[in-house]
């Protein structure tokens, strides 16, 4: 009976990593930190593929603008992307990911439109500031979006890195007073929610909160993975039979 409970007990033991593997498909290699998949190779090549135009922009921002705002613009463009491209330059060695070496078609079209810009006029200070603006709002919520879901560590401390950068870089354009938040095709509304099609609640009576958010949120990290509570089980399964054989055996007569 005890080469039995040492059995179930190792069988249990030898259960738990079984639990924690878990199959991310065939796009995904397991790494030192973590699984790399689809998600991380993009944002190393979309990082890449930033710097390859907005380090020239902030030179031509330095070099064309007499705005002195638009200039410190193109002094955080350059040390920015500087530090981006030396950090994903690291990682695409890492992971073996093949990065781009030139702008895609409408990057490069953007800094067409800079250099066709008069030097030191208001139209080139405005292609500037709205051309990137518009940019790096696109690329903060993608950055956004691979930081939440990404299960790589290495991937993650680089998107944290990349949403600082843009995140500086998205406040300096704002402060030259050139971007034009009227034009919502470059520079979307932010929407909360959807319109409701419910007509609007008379002054005084109270407000019928929607099912969705009328029940308390659920705490998903209290729950108990099925295979923890299955070896929970198994644990108390094998104690039990443990003090049962030792309460018989205790009972015995003694010669």
């Amino acid at each position: 009976m005890r080469i039995l409970l040492v059995a179930l007990l190792a069988l249990s033991l030898g259960a738990q990593p079984a639990f924690a593997q878990q199959d991310l498909g065939p796009d995904y290699v397991q790494t030192q930190f973590g699984p790399m998949g689809p998600a991380g190779r993009d944002l190393l090549e979309k990082v890449a593929l930033a710097g390859l135009w907005e380090g020239p922009a902030g030179r031509m921002g330095l070099e064309k603008s007499a705005n002195p705002k638009v200039q410190e613009a193109g002094r955080h463009l350059i040390d920015g992307h500087a530090d981006l491209d030396r950090r994903t330059a690291v990682l695409a060695r890492t992971f073996g990911v093949q990065l781009p070496t030139r702008p895609s078609e409408a990057q490069q079209g953007w800094l067409d439109e800079m250099t066709a810009a008069p030097a030191r006029s208001p139209e080139f200070d405005r292609v500037f500031a709205n051309r990137l603006r518009a940019a790096h709002g696109g690329v903060y919520k993608f950055l956004a979006s691979v930081r939440t879901g990404t299960r790589n560590t290495a991937i993650r401390d680089y998107a944290k890195v990349c949403m600082d950068t843009v995140l500086d870089h998205m406040t300096v354009l704002e402060a030259t007073g050139m971007v034009d938040f009227n034009d919502t095709e470059a520079i979307p509304l932010a929407l909360v929610a959807q319109p409701s099609s419910i007509a609007p609640t008379p002054s005084g009576q109270a407000v019928q909160q929607s099912p969705q958010y009328s029940q308390p949120l659920r705490q998903d990290d209290g729950d108990i993975p099925d295979g923890a509570l299955g070896l929970g089980v198994l644990a108390l399964v094998v104690a039990g039979l443990w003090f049962w054989t030792s309460g018989r055996s205790s009972r015995r007569p003694h010669p």
